[in-house]
């Protein structure tokens, strides 16, 4: 009889129709995601997002039919508060959806994934490994297979990054026997890069990167970490280059290869070192350290919440309800309308702190425009020095490959063996690519330098020009681009 009143009380607290519009807008989120869109940040309002989110974790507990509901909510929101940089509200977030009791174990799995990010993110790699396992286990308890391996390369990441070698390779060696998805091969191929990276087995690294090349910006990171320990600076700065000129590369990435530029780039000026000094002196100070001291407070969240103890205060609260239905309402509302107050803060913070990495984005934007600039300016002094020796060709070792090759290299930005390497340029080739780079274009000088008939350098220029995937017109700007580290990748 007890529970019968208890229940009916509680219900009749609710309000469907704020849950059914509520369990609406998680409907539409779900959809989106399923188009690869994120509510709230392709289509939606965060507003909008954050109101679903309270009103289901106010009625989750008056049914479970909200529990899953509410389970879609906390990832949705969750995810969302990730996408803008607040990590300690998307873990609180996160951990609310593992309390929700639903049984929808694909959402968990994810849950616990993002959860076992940001603990990744903040250093905490054996309780990342806890919460990737869990994630797996989600997984599989779901029959999905496929995520259930990428949580198992989770974790062998996490063991990874620990430097525990036997444990990473044995679940390494159950993957590669077990799953065929080449997407996730190539992820954990760099799993396996990021163990012998930490266990000093640089030549290994290297080996098993160059069986299994892409294009990701941690493909290229390791690589360049690889070089620098084993000395080869010219590798390790060709690679920390790629990484740079790399739009989507994360502030951490630009970090760690900034340091390899700055302390090994001997073609480097003054300036040049003191600019790049204080950008990654800016991304520490302004991105990385802020960002770091959020991962860590949401990593003490979940820490506070694995050790807290079953609150059975909830079995006294409802008895006293029964008694205090007028002062039960009256709290009801005050508590509502102190959330809408709170989201509307929250919202108006979140709009401030784009606003300021905006700014911010924009700074490092004009700041790169400069140092392009100055590059630039570099590389055309470079070549009116050059082309303006009395000794010219000589001075370049015009007759001597090897040395040309070297010069070059060293003076534009390894110009000469990106033209052999990446675009598959002849001797020949190379050579007239140097010249146009140096500032010639009459084509009679040109043939004479190449020992070429003078009628068919023109359609020996174009030729070349669309090796590298432009045209003669354009031809010389684009070695400038490619010697910046801007070019095409490949002409395959």
């Amino acid at each position: 009889m007890m529970v019968a009143v208890v229940h009916s009380v509680t219900m009749s607290a609710c309000t469907p129709h704020s849950v059914r519009e509520a369990e609406s807008v998680v409907i539409q989120a779900d959809s989106l995601w399923h188009e690869g869109k994120m509510y709230g940040v392709d289509e939606g309002d965060s507003a909008t997002l954050a109101q679903a989110y309270e009103t289901l974790n106010s009625f989750v507990h008056c049914t479970s039919s909200l529990c899953t509901s509410f389970a879609h909510a906390c990832y949705h929101y969750g995810k969302l508060l990730r996408a803008k940089d607040d990590p300690v509200s998307a873990m609180q977030v996160f951990i609310d959806a593992t309390h929700s009791r639903s049984h929808d174990y694909h959402i968990l799995g994810r849950v616990y994934s993002n959860i076992g990010d940001i603990c990744h993110l903040a250093g905490e790699f054996p309780l990342s490994y806890d919460m990737f396992e869990k994630s797996a286990n989600m997984f599989l308890e779901n029959g999905d297979t496929l995520n259930y391996y990428y949580g198992l390369n989770n974790m062998a990441f996490e063991l990874a990054e620990q430097g525990k070698e036997e444990e990473t390779q044995f679940l390494l060696d159950y993957l590669h026997h077990h799953c065929s998805d080449s997407i996730l091969q190539s992820i954990i191929t760099e799993t396996e890069a990021t163990l012998y990276l930490r266990t000093k087995k640089y030549d290994t690294l290297l080996l098993t990167l160059n069986n299994n090349p892409n294009n990701s910006t941690s493909y290229y990171l390791l690589k360049a970490q690889a070089y620098e320990n084993s000395g080869k600076w010219d590798s390790a700065l060709y690679y920390a280059r790629k990484v740079m000129s790399i739009p989507y590369a994360t502030a951490q990435e630009k970090y760690n290869v900034l340091y390899i530029l700055i302390n090994y780039d001997s073609s480097l000026s003054n300036e040049d070192l003191i600019t790049l000094s204080a950008l990654r002196s800016d991304i520490e100070t302004d991105i990385l350290t802020p960002l770091h001291n959020q991962w860590a407070m949401s990593v003490q969240l979940l820490e506070q919440d694995m050790n807290r103890k079953p609150d059975l205060r909830w079995v006294y609260a409802v008895i006293t309800t029964i008694f205090i239905l007028g002062i039960f309402a009256f709290l009801y509302i005050f508590r509502k309308r102190r959330q809408h107050q709170l989201i509307r803060q929250q919202v108006e913070d979140l709009a401030i702190l784009n606003q300021t990495e905006k700014q911010r984005n924009e700074e490092i934007k004009q700041e790169y425009v400069c140092y392009k600039q100055s590059r630039t300016k570099q590389m055309e002094q470079n070549c009116s020095i050059l082309l303006q020796a009395d000794n010219f060709p000589q001075n370049i070792h015009w007759k001597e490959t090897q040395a040309l090759c070297e010069l070059i290299d060293n003076s534009f930005g390894m110009l000469a063996t990106k033209l052999q390497t990446l675009y598959h340029l002849s001797e020949r080739e190379t050579r007239l690519c140097i010249l146009v780079l140096l500032g010639i274009s009459n084509s009679e000088h040109l043939a004479n330098l190449l020992n070429y008939g003078n009628s068919g350098i023109r359609n020996f220029k174009n030729r070349t020009a669309k090796k590298i995937g432009t045209n003669s017109v354009n031809l010389r700007s684009e070695l400038i681009n490619i010697a910046l580290g801007e070019g095409p990748k490949s002409n395959e």
